[in-house]
């Protein structure tokens, strides 16, 4: 059963009802809902006691108390608390929307970092020695299957968060992904190497209970009892041990982030089939398929350009042109 929303505002029932809305067309809201207890909480905080207080001084006072360093994450600030507002007035809860604010332009975009397989190695190595603290039990090897999956299916994050007991089917070896971002489920066979790391440490967490279908497969133990990781705990984790990893960011570059290692995991799919002589674009869609993606546009926002994939096209490129290796 979900908790109750308890939005606490003189906007509350509004966003409430604006969240069922969303909710009965099949969408998780979870970012969302996030972002707009963040809006109902500064309105109680602010003393807004009416929906008519609900200014534009008020809406830009909230988006300048949660600072933004790039156009696009404010952009997605701007975006949700913009559409529960023109929401609000095509249901005449209010007459017009306060949100005056405009979308930032973007500059030339950042481009993600991407892991080889030896600095993901180092990586989930690094996670492992991790060392348990207070009540937590396994937290080494919890976040070393983590961050495994996150890098060798590229998985979301919240994806790997959500997984059940229930969900890890031993005898074909493959993952059952529940109601996605985009309220669908799929399936992701993975092979026996990590099939082999993950069953371990299944077994060895069913030693300390968590062996019950509907558990976590990934929690810390609190006070005996065992509990989902918090919605920003791997994140959290991964920023933590980014210096330890001594990686080669680019004068100016943004810091690696979590999300990175499935971008990560797209591209080295990519130059994979590159390397094993398959065309990518036959395979767009299977790739699509695989992250959960709707439609391969989606997918083709994580296919980064990077020098080993211009090689390895070239090399296609020079084959296709001269197949017996000689000049005409």
């Amino acid at each position: 059963m979900s908790r109750p929303l308890m939005f606490e505002s003189a906007l509350g029932e509004g966003i409430e009802l604006f969240v069922r809305h969303h909710r009965a067309l099949g969408r998780r809201y979870e970012s969302e809902i996030w972002t707009l207890r963040l809006l109902d909480r500064f309105l109680v905080q602010s003393g807004i006691s009416s929906i008519e207080e609900v200014s534009p001084a008020v809406i830009d006072a909230f988006l300048a108390s949660r600072p933004r360093r790039t156009a696009r994450s404010f952009n997605v600030l701007l975006g949700i608390v913009r559409h529960l507002f023109e929401w609000l007035v095509s249901r005449d809860v209010i007459e017009r929307s306060p949100v005056v604010s405009r979308r930032r332009r973007h500059g030339d975009g950042r481009l993600p970092f991407l892991f080889d397989l030896e600095q993901a190695r180092v990586l989930i190595q690094t996670a492992g020695r991790m060392e348990d603290y207070r009540h937590t039990r396994l937290v080494g090897p919890t976040y070393r299957m983590v961050f495994a999956l996150l890098y060798g299916l590229g998985l979301r994050v919240g994806e790997v968060r959500r997984l059940q007991v229930q969900d890890v089917d031993r005898e074909r070896e493959l993952l059952f992904v529940r109601e996605t971002k985009f309220a669908k489920s799929r399936l992701v066979p993975h092979g026996p190497v990590l099939a082999r790391e993950l069953y371990a440490y299944l077994d060895e967490r069913a030693l300390h209970g968590g062996a019950v279908a509907s558990a976590p497969v990934f929690s810390v133990q609190r006070h005996r009892r065992d509990r989902p990781l918090g919605r920003g705990s791997i994140g959290k984790v991964f920023r933590r041990l980014l210096p330890s990893l001594d990686l080669r960011v680019g004068v100016g570059d943004a810091q690696p982030r979590v999300h990175d290692l499935r971008h990560s995991f797209a591209v080295g799919t990519l130059l994979r089939w590159y390397r094993e002589g398959y065309d990518p674009a036959d395979r767009l869609l299977h790739l699509s398929t695989f992250m959960g993606h709707v439609q391969p546009q989606s997918t083709a926002v994580y296919l980064t350009i990077t020098d080993e994939l211009l090689r390895a096209g070239n090399e296609r490129f020079e084959h296709f042109c001269h197949p017996t290796g000689g000049v005409s």
